[in-house]
């Protein structure tokens, strides 16, 4: 992992973790400090009824976000992790345990938030499904794609401790 502290460097940025992990947050920090334009893929996937575009609408407007000269995407949607790892130059991945993750799932019911078209107002089991199995479901993929893109500046944190010094550090 090389760490990245000259925030001018950074130019197109991915960042994904577990659901609740704070991604659109540290995004959202990120983006406030670098002025870099800021792309939540729930705000691309869903609308605000709580259906969703076809696969391939929110396909071709990943694709063309991807051929921007900068960005911040939050969000994991792992069908299309490797073409924005493959696109980007740092990859910030958020690696919480998954207390954490709950924890920041359900704190967020009855939040309005900038990055999905709706408030929560209850705890989806389908959410707590991504949680709790999040490492098995996605760790394999995402260690593979970290070694196969090693010349991408990747950045895993442990803790949003870590993270936010990272932040303060930029």
């Amino acid at each position: 992992m090389r760490m990245k502290r000259d925030v001018g460097s950074m130019k197109r940025v991915i960042v994904i973790g577990s659901p609740g992990s704070g991604k659109s947050t540290l995004a959202r920090k990120l983006h406030e400090k670098t002025g870099l334009p800021l792309y939540p893929l729930d705000n691309v996937w869903w609308k605000p009824d709580r259906t969703h575009v076809t696969r391939e609408a929110f396909d071709a407007a990943l694709a063309e976000i991807l051929q921007a000269d900068e960005w911040i995407i939050d969000g994991n949607y792992s069908r299309t992790v490797e073409p924005r790892i493959k696109a980007c130059d740092t990859v910030i991945f958020l690696d919480y345990d998954e207390d954490v993750c709950m924890q920041g799932i359900t704190e967020r019911v009855g939040q309005a938030r900038p990055d999905i078209p709706w408030t929560e107002k209850e705890l989806d089991p389908e959410l707590i499904d991504l949680v709790l199995h999040f490492r098995e479901r996605n760790g394999p993929l995402l260690s593979e794609l970290f070694r196969r893109y090693a010349d991408r500046t990747i950045l895993i944190f442990h803790d949003r401790e870590e993270a936010d010094a990272w932040l303060q550090s930029v």
